[in-house]
């Protein structure tokens, strides 16, 4: 009975332990079974949009039996928080053989990609190595220091423990720092620093039977095919993916490759315009609110935000957060211009949850993260990005006030104010009760229409397409048939 409840509970503890332990590993499919090769291409740069195809390709995966999951490597790397996005997609595949075969070049994001799969099939004369997080700056590409490295350095002896990758190997993928060993035992390869060889027992020291430098001092570890294969990343250099598979034992395996979708090219092309985007929509919008009435200007750069946010909402990046900020803001700009004007403190109030919703939907957090140093920089440039984006909207859609609206009503009909008085002629016995140089005071903000008080007359006007709040003085300027144009007035 005893003997029972004992069996009993091992068997509890080995189904709970398969269930899941991390440290438990798919076995790979039987070679007399025809699997479902799942070629997955990661190329060009590695981003949210490459983040969010790779996971829709993965679960889009699911439905093939006996699957094997290839990501066909030719990238130069990329985002380092869209990397992690991926091998966390990649650790998460259960009973699932997953291979990385190097087509082309695999550097950089693109190495801890390849890595995070159980094995690496290179092609013949193809690299992998080099991934020092680096940052350009004026003086070119610049190597981040040790509060960079670290946690992705991290990153990589999980995935060195987890797949069999040579661990100490693989923190000279990311860092240059004393060289790296290979000792030769009897029964077994040990790759060494300089302290750890240093550490050796003298019983140990005596079984070596020979050492070579792998990695020089001050170097990053670069490797082609063959010497990938050398140091235990890759299995095989192959011609194609079917010597691949042939290698590994597969002779009928059935392909199904899985590219981007249109709306995930278009989606990707969005994420790369979107700083014209954000400029156009933002210079649309301060358009509207210095020329109310127009209505186009406003509709149309709601349009373009409203783009922006989709393109970064569908790679994984805005959320509903960002959304509800932008609308919040751009909700604020419309009270301030139709409903209550305040001086402009709305319109500020406005722009700035815009801005902050731009912001947020360009990075996949709200702040940075203290393990993850890069995102700070990160963060940085994308509040560049964006108050440029605001200051070059602010000076194209100023000239264009200045300079295009007052010509505007020569070539199209809108809600201009020689519209409403277009049937006035001198005829009509109308008499303009003011002349150039009259002093006013504004009484309904000029956007670039309004209305100012003259002595005891109230008389609509027009600015040269400025805004001009509320209470400031005005003087008369030009007499256009019944059409009044008021400029600040001038102190002396």
């Amino acid at each position: 009975m005893k003997t029972n409840k004992l069996v009993l509970i091992f068997s509890l503890l080995f189904f709970f332990r398969a269930a899941f332990c991390d440290e438990f590993k798919p076995s790979p499919l039987p070679k007399t079974m025809s699997p479902n090769v799942v070629t997955i291409p990661v190329s060009g740069t590695v981003d949210a949009a490459m983040a969010a195809f790779i996971g829709r390709a993965i679960k889009a995966s699911e439905r093939y039996r006996n699957r094997i999951i290839v990501l066909e490597m030719d990238t130069y790397g990329g985002e380092v928080d869209a990397a992690f996005k991926i091998v966390d997609t990649m650790l998460s595949i259960r009973n699932c053989p997953t291979i990385a075969y190097v087509k082309t070049k695999a550097i950089s994001a693109g190495t801890l990609i390849a890595l995070s799969c159980q094995q690496v099939y290179m092609k013949h004369n193809t690299t992998l190595g080099d991934v020092a997080p680096l940052m350009v700056s004026q003086e070119g590409p610049k190597m981040l220091r040790e509060k960079f490295q670290s946690p992705i350095r991290a990153k990589f002896r999980i995935l060195a423990k987890r797949n069999g990758y040579p661990q100490r190997l693989t923190e000279a993928l990311v860092t240059m720092g004393s060289p790296v060993f290979e000792v030769k035992f009897p029964d077994s390869v040990r790759y060494l620093d300089s302290i750890g060889l240093a550490s050796l027992s003298a019983e140990q020291k005596k079984n070596i039977m020979a050492t070579r430098t792998v990695v020089k001092s001050g170097e990053l570890l670069t490797m082609d095919d063959i010497e990938a294969k050398e140091l235990s990343f890759s299995r095989h250099s192959v011609e194609s993916e079917d010597e691949m598979l042939k290698t590994m034992g597969y002779t009928s395996p059935e392909i199904i490759r899985i590219e981007r979708d249109w709306s995930e090219e278009l989606v990707r092309i969005l994420a790369v315009i979107a700083p014209v985007l954000m400029t156009i929509g933002i210079g649309l919008l301060y358009i509207e609110f210095k020329t109310p009435g127009l209505v186009l200007p406003g509709v149309l750069g709601a349009v373009c935000l409203a783009i922006v946010f989709f393109g970064q909402y569908a790679v994984g990046l805005a959320n509903y957060t960002d959304i509800l900020l932008a609308v919040a803001g751009i909700s604020l700009v419309a009270v301030e211009i139709f409903l209550f004007p305040t001086m402009g403190l709305l319109l500020l109030a406005g722009f700035g949850l815009v801005l902050v919703s731009l912001v947020m939907s360009l990075q996949g957090f709200a702040l940075p993260r203290p393990e993850f140093p890069w995102q700070q920089h990160t963060l940085l440039v994308n509040l560049v990005k964006v108050l440029s984006s605001f200051i070059l909207a602010g000076g194209i859609s100023f000239l264009f006030i200045k300079y295009g609206v007052p010509r505007l009503g020569r070539v199209v009909k809108g809600p201009y104010l020689t519209e409403v008085l277009s049937d006035t002629t001198a005829a009509s016995g109308l008499v303009i009760p003011v002349v150039i140089g009259d002093n006013g005071v504004v009484i309904t903000a000029l956007r670039p229409a309004g209305r100012v008080r003259f002595d005891h007359d109230e008389l609509d006007v027009v600015s040269n397409g400025e805004f001009i709040e509320k209470g400031r003085k005005v003087t008369v300027s030009q007499l256009q048939g019944t059409r009044i144009v008021v400029v600040p007035e001038r102190t002396v």
